[in-house]
C-alpha cells in the first residue's frame, strides 16, 4: 500500500495536468453551451410554427444520443467526409453539441412558466425580442433554474470521463494511463474519483450560495 501511494505521489503531475485539462474544457464547454443554448431556446420558443420545430427537432434528436456515440461520429465518421479535426477541437465541439440541446430544453422550460404578462409589457415599451431576451427573460430563468442548471454542469463533467477515448489527457485519462502502467487501479482510480467530487461539489456549493440570494431577494 505505501508503495503504490510513492507511486501516485511521483506522477502528481499526471494528475495534476488531467485536472487542468478537465476543469478547462469543462469550463469552456459550459459557457460556450450555455451561450448557444440561449439561441435555440429563442428559437423554441419562436412566434414561427418551422423554427419552433425545426429547434425542437433537432434538440431531441441530439438529446437522444448517447454523449458517446456523438464524440464517436465527430471523431470517425466526419473524416469519411474530408473533415479532419484534433481530438481537442472534437472533445470540445461534442461537449458543446450535446450540452448545448439540455442547456436550451432548460431555459425553454423555465421559460414557458414565466408570465406572459411581463413579455407583454415589454413589447408595450419597445423592446425587440432579442432586447427582451437578454434583458427580462435571462436574468430571471437563469436564476431560476439554477439548480437544474448546475445538474447539467455537473454531467459535463462527467461527460468528459468520455473523451479518453479520443486520446483527450483529461482526469480519467491520466489516472487509467498510471493504474495500467503499474497496476494499482484502488489507488489511481479512487483518487480521480475523489478530484471528481471535489469538481462536482464546487458546482453544489456555488448554486446553493445562487439559490440562498434568490430566496433572500424573494422576501
Amino acid at each position: 500500500m505505501t508503495r503504490n501511494i510513492t507511486i501516485i505521489l511521483d506522477h502528481w503531475d499526471l494528475f495534476a495536468i488531467g485536472l487542468f485539462n478537465t476543469i478547462w474544457i469543462c469550463v469552456v464547454s459550459a459557457v460556450l453551451s450555455v451561450f448557444l443554448s440561449a439561441f435555440v431556446a429563442m428559437g423554441m420558443m419562436a412566434v414561427s410554427l418551422v423554427l419552433k420545430r425545426s429547434m425542437r427537432f433537432v434538440a431531441d434528436l441530439i438529446r437522444s444520443m448517447p454523449f458517446l456515440l456523438l464524440a464517436y461520429i465527430l471523431y470517425y465518421v466526419l473524416p469519411e467526409f474530408s473533415i479532419r479535426l484534433s481530438s481537442w477541437t472534437t472533445g470540445l465541439l461534442a461537449l458543446v453539441i450535446y450540452n448545448t440541446a439540455y442547456f436550451a430544453e432548460i431555459l425553454r422550460g423555465a421559460w414557458s412558466h414565466l408570465p406572459a404578462d411581463q413579455e407583454e409589457a415589454a413589447k408595450a415599451f419597445g423592446y425587440s425580442r432579442p432586447r427582451r431576451f437578454v434583458r427580462i427573460i435571462a436574468p430571471q430563468i437563469l436564476i431560476g433554474a439554477a439548480p437544474v442548471l448546475g445538474n447539467q454542469m455537473i454531467a459535463i463533467i462527467k461527460d468528459s470521463a468520455l473523451l479518453m477515448i479520443i486520446t483527450i489527457p483529461e482526469l480519467t485519462f491520466a489516472a487509467n494511463s498510471v493504474q495500467s502502467r503499474y497496476f494499482i487501479p484502488l489507488e489511481s482510480l479512487i483518487l480521480a474519483a475523489a478530484l471528481y467530487w471535489m469538481l462536482c461539489r464546487g458546482i453544489e456549493v456555488v448554486v446553493g450560495r445562487l439559490e440562498r440570494v434568490t430566496a433572500i431577494r424573494g422576501t
